[in-house]
């Protein structure tokens, strides 16, 4: 993970789950180990098969409660991972280890369910040309992470945000009155450095995103049969992305219509964290 994002943008997004965590104190932990000295070590395991996403998150929620604390990481982002396998091992003060450990696993744990289920995704339609993009239907403040876990999964980003990437959709073009008055107007207000994509339902509306000079044109919950048209018509002239009701049990089969990308909002907005677990393994 790039060190200035690492650097700047993680303590603050772990700082706001501290102290929605923590609060004015960890009761628990502060009864226990009355001491607030002793030290040891813990290990975070995985309990099922999983792609690792989120090591240095992992570290730095951590590092960012007690920077005495020391990290080992034991995968690295992008990697398999078989049930049993040493993820990371955490020493030092034991107090700051079980304050930290559920901020730290609920960032690693989602991040590591959104590349497992990417990769699964990916490996689904291997042999083809297509590739499996995300979405913006992410956990809000978590983007950046969602994203990044998407690409250590073998994934594709689509647009970040609202800001670096035009795509009309079904309301903007019935605001608009129609596909080419949408574009037309967008054309007139943009940088020519945006590429500007639409959204359409049928092939009439594929043939009029095409006469308006789209850049990308998405197929919005098309049958395997539109799809295949859809192909058939635009004949590589522009990118075609595949979105809506994307699943495993038919993601091989909308790839093999030819289209470029298909996105699966469900990378994200349906996450299921990966088990793992943190357990203390010795005291000093």
């Amino acid at each position: 993970m790039d060190g200035w994002f690492v650097k700047y943008f993680v303590p603050r997004l772990v700082q706001s789950a501290f102290e929605e965590d923590i609060g004015a104190g960890d009761i628990t932990t502060g009864a226990v180990l009355t001491g607030g000295e002793e030290v040891g070590f813990a290990q975070a395991v995985a309990k099922s098969a999983l792609v690792v996403a989120g090591i240095d998150v992992l570290k730095e929620v951590f590092l960012c409660l007690d920077g005495d604390l020391q990290f080992a990481g034991g995968r690295e982002d992008g990697q398999m991972a078989a049930p049993g396998d040493l993820l990371a091992e955490i020493s030092g003060r034991l107090s700051s280890i079980l304050i930290a450990e559920r901020v730290a696993l609920n960032f690693f744990q989602r991040m590591c369910g959104i590349a497992t289920m990417t990769r699964r995704f990916v490996d689904e339609i291997k042999g083809t040309q297509t590739k499996i993009v995300d979405t913006r239907k992410t956990v809000p403040g978590l983007r950046v992470l969602d994203k990044y876990a998407v690409r250590m999964g073998g994934g594709f980003n689509h647009r970040f945000g609202l800001y670096d990437g035009v795509l009309i959709k079904d309301n903007h073009i019935a605001a608009a009155g129609g596909i080419s008055h949408a574009v037309e107007r967008v054309r007139g207000r943009i940088p020519h450095t945006l590429k500007l994509e639409v959204e359409v339902r049928n092939l009439k509306e594929v043939e009029e995103a095409l006469a308006s000079g789209v850049d990308v044109i998405m197929l919005d919950n098309m049958s395997i049969e539109e799809m295949r048209g859809a192909v058939s018509l635009v004949r590589g002239k522009v990118p075609l992305e595949a979105s809506g009701n994307v699943n495993l049990s038919n993601v091989k089969q909308i790839a093999e219509t030819g289209v470029d990308f298909i996105s699966v909002g469900a990378l994200t907005h349906s996450v299921v964290a990966s088990d793992i677990s943190l357990q203390i393994r010795g005291q000093d």
